[in-house]
């Protein structure tokens, strides 16, 4: 009788552990196999998750998307997929705290701004649970947000206005209209579309996605914003469910290649593919200029209203948004002492 019963206590413990070597993770994303998100950032990620699980826990990107982008975080809260990548800026209205993130003039560089965004989030911005429904592995942000278009030289606030501007969404529609453009909204995949049919005069994007998306022969002109005209907030979030089924002691250890340090990797991922990307743009004979004192100052003046739209709001959701912002600056510029 014991003979038996320890018999069927080997095989519990040895099912028990071929089920926890085989649990994988579906990842839906509609960025592109050769995007540096895909390349540069997701897939050392899945890779590090099946590192320090010693293979207990693996992730598989599918082949497609399991929907449109502004569907992606639904796609993880309803299990459609167990993981998913999303811009909170897709869906207007729904993710108001992001937009700390995406505020201009905040920093040059990805790495510094997304490290920055993850501390005061964990600090701040988590108690207002905007992720409600999803156990959220990562936030950052793409390189900072310039001016390009294909008919006039920027060297003025003034040649802007009138131009149509594809936009992300988020905030950065509210500053396309600010400086009297007319904003456009569409995913990236989308941004070759309008602007060959002339649906838009330009784009509002980091240097890298204008390589990336083959927009060089279409925005001839270049305009550097000091700081970022603007950021677009990703998220990577996964299925409470999925997540729940993983081990605790797995969970802790996804969460040490997650979080913050997803948010290094990913930052510095994409300054590496702006710089790359000024290289490239500058040989394909676009026209770059950086943006003068004097039209900054003008900048910086058109969109103080950002900066206390969104302090206000914050304070709706029950969050100090002045001590988060003031925190988000510190942080960026401890970092640079680094």
């Amino acid at each position: 009788m014991l003979r038996g019963l320890f018999a069927v206590a080997i095989i519990f413990a040895v099912a028990t552990q071929a089920a926890q070597a085989e649990t994988t993770l579906r990842l839906s994303s509609w960025v592109p196999p050769t995007h540096p998100v895909m390349r540069d950032i997701l897939e050392p990620w899945m890779e590090d998750v099946a590192r320090i699980t010693d293979g207990r826990v693996t992730v598989d990107a599918l082949d497609s998307a399991l929907g449109k982008p502004a569907a992606h975080f639904d796609i993880a809260r309803d299990g459609l997929a167990d993981i998913t990548i999303g811009v909170h800026g897709y869906t207007p209205g729904r993710f108001v705290l992001s937009q700390v993130a995406e505020l201009p003039f905040l920093s040059d560089s990805s790495e510094v701004l997304s490290t920055a965004y993850w501390r005061v989030h964990e600090a701040y911005l988590a108690e207002a649970d905007e992720h409600k429904g999803v156990h959220l592995l990562g936030l950052w942000t793409h390189g900072p947000g310039h001016i390009f278009n294909g008919r006039r030289e920027i060297t003025t606030l003034e040649d802007l206005e009138g131009l149509k501007f594809r936009v992300g969404g988020g905030l950065v529609g509210q500053i396309a209209e600010a400086l009297g453009t007319v904003a456009v909204p569409a995913p990236a995949t989308k941004a070759y579309e309008l602007l060959s049919n002339r649906v838009a005069d330009g784009i509002y994007f980091p240097i890298e996605s204008i390589v990336f998306f083959k927009l060089a022969e279409l925005t001839r002109f270049g305009t550097l914003v000091p700081g970022g005209l603007y950021n677009s907030s990703f998220f990577l979030v996964m299925n409470e469910d999925s997540w729940r089924r993983i081990d605790p002691a797995d969970q802790a250890a996804i969460m040490t290649v997650s979080g913050e340090a997803l948010a290094r990797r990913a930052g510095r991922a994409w300054d590496n593919a702006d710089k790359a990307g000024l290289q490239a743009l500058t040989a394909a004979g676009v026209s770059m200029s950086v943006m003068t004192s004097r039209s900054i100052s003008a900048l910086k003046s058109k969109l103080a209203f950002a900066e206390h739209d969104w302090v206000a709001r914050a304070s709706d959701r029950g969050i100090s948004g002045a001590l988060a912002l003031a925190t988000l600056r510190a942080e960026i510029a401890a970092i640079n002492q680094q």
